[in-house]
């Protein structure tokens, strides 16, 4: 038997793409593939300097490349989206350094998909259990005193909870197409008052003289790209210290590479002149997932927003059999809209005693309160008749 050999890696590119294309298989989401993943650490966005250390491991059997786990070590929390400000106050109470902590997520994209991938015919359990006490090993040897799994896989939620990790339950938005095969079925699921102003709002764009362009593919170039940058450079500057700008030029550009574009969806609105947009969206597809990112627009135009981020994407989805649709962070107008409130579970590891013992202790009530707060959210939704099944399992 070929031996199980631990590595870990300050960079994805110090794994060859092919052979982590090998392991992966062509249903990984793509915030976790190999190209986007280099993305983000070539173009500085994703970097020690920026409080995201790659530190990736992966298990070999010889040459072939048998499992692997993504991983940074971070300074703070920012770019998480899973806020755990109260864990952090928890460990200074104790004398505690909560930072830096392990994380396992694709950086700065709070979408639901985070596991550790595995070989063809491997034992996903002994090796979760197996890449778990490597990483338990890392973190106290080097007095890191957390390990946070955010947004994972339900699939491999199961398994690592088998390996001893507690679950954390949180809140994200979901649409899904379910029967609807065009818009006219989206809007026939909400009541009257609903449906007249969803009608109203995307008027209140044809009003404007405004036209909505979809680019997808060969249709995005650097130009197109460059220009997305701007607009998401301009909506993070309007939040000041706020804006929390974590990407730079570089990462938008590298989007325009031939693997890359083909997941790329823009949504691009202009008065007559393609070439001088007045706002654009950029979300992220594959063959049944359509994901929100990022927004702006040069000046403040009434509904375009809901237009570029909400109904122009839906109308694309249904159009092109897509089954959801994650809008991304933030949350209650998105209700108004369809998207229904749905928990996403991060798994953690906490390596000081008290620590471990007060938040295992809370999360039970902590998880109850928030599938809660979570049917109560989801039974206020403006639908017609009956409503939505109300069927997430915590």
């Amino acid at each position: 038997m070929v031996k199980i050999i631990s590595r870990w890696y300050r960079s994805i590119k110090e794994i060859k793409k092919e052979d982590m294309t090998a392991l992966l298989g062509k249903k990984v989401s793509p915030f976790l593939q190999w190209d986007w993943l280099a993305a983000l650490e070539v173009s500085g966005s994703v970097a020690a300097k920026s409080g995201w250390q790659p530190s990736h491991l992966a298990l070999w059997e010889g040459e072939t490349l048998v499992a692997f786990a993504p991983l940074y070590i971070k300074g703070h929390s920012y770019g998480e989206f899973v806020f755990d400000h109260a864990f952090s106050q928890l460990a200074n109470d104790l004398g505690l350094n909560y930072y830096p902590k392990l994380l396992g997520m694709s950086p700065l994209s709070p979408i639901e998909g985070y596991r550790f991938y595995f070989a063809n015919q491997s034992d996903e359990i002994e090796l979760t259990i197996l890449m778990i006490k490597i990483i338990d090993e890392f973190a106290l040897r080097n007095r890191i005193i957390s390990c946070n799994f955010l947004y994972v896989d339900p699939a491999w939620r199961l398994v690592a909870e088998q390996a001893g990790c507690a679950t954390w339950l949180n809140q994200m938005s979901l649409w899904t197409a379910g029967e609807q095969k065009n818009f006219s079925d989206y809007l026939a699921r909400f009541n009257s008052n609903q449906r007249r102003n969803i009608k109203r709002e995307r008027k209140s764009i044809r009003d404007k003289g405004l036209f909505v362009d979809t680019l997808h593919g060969p249709q995005i170039d650097l130009s197109v790209l460059r220009k997305m940058y701007g607009f998401y450079e301009q909506h993070c500057a309007r939040w000041g210290v706020w804006g929390s700008k974590y990407l730079s030029e570089s990462f938008f550009e590298m989007l325009a590479g031939p693997d890359l574009r083909e997941k790329i969806i823009v949504f691009s609105a202009h008065s007559g002149n393609p070439d001088e947009p007045l706002g654009m969206s950029l979300c992220v597809t594959d063959s049944e997932m359509l994901w929100g990112r990022y927004w702006g627009s040069k000046q403040e135009i009434d509904c375009l927003h809901f237009e570029l981020c909400y109904y122009a994407p839906i109308e694309w989805a249904l159009q092109n059999g897509i089954k959801g649709f994650d809008p991304g962070a933030g949350g209650s107008h998105k209700r108004r809209r369809g998207f229904l409130a749905k928990p996403h579970a991060s798994l953690h590891r906490w390596y000081d005693k008290r620590m471990n013992y007060y938040i295992r202790s809370w999360l039970p009530k902590a998880n109850d309160l928030m599938i809660e707060e979570i049917n109560a959210a989801n039974s206020d939704l403006p639908f017609n008749g009956e409503q939505p099944p109300l069927s997430f399992v915590g």
